[in-house]
């Protein structure tokens, strides 16, 4: 659900054009990890916890999910990664 918000909201920013070729030429290269609903309620508990307005419940969600699958880097634009401990690739 959250990926096709997301999509639907860069279809308004960047265009159609863009998202057919994330779809077409970016996704088919990605690994989606979902999240389950144990993974949700650590998210939103480490939210509630860190009490950052610019923090996201979808970066939380990510840092679970990275974690859980241990993953250690990430490509991201914020310093919500870093902050968690990830290496950010730029």
């Amino acid at each position: 659900m959250q990926l096709r918000r997301r999509l639907d909201e860069e279809a308004d920013r960047l265009g159609m054009e863009a998202v057919i070729a994330f779809l077409n030429d970016v996704e088919p290269i990605l690994t989606v990890l979902w999240v389950n609903e144990e993974q949700h309620r650590r998210a939103v508990s480490a939210l509630l916890a860190a009490r950052q307005r610019r923090l996201s419940l979808v970066d939380c969600a990510s840092f679970e999910s990275m974690r859980q699958a241990g993953l250690r880097q990430a490509f991201a634009f914020d310093g919500h990664f870093k902050e968690q401990g990830f290496e950010v690739l730029d």
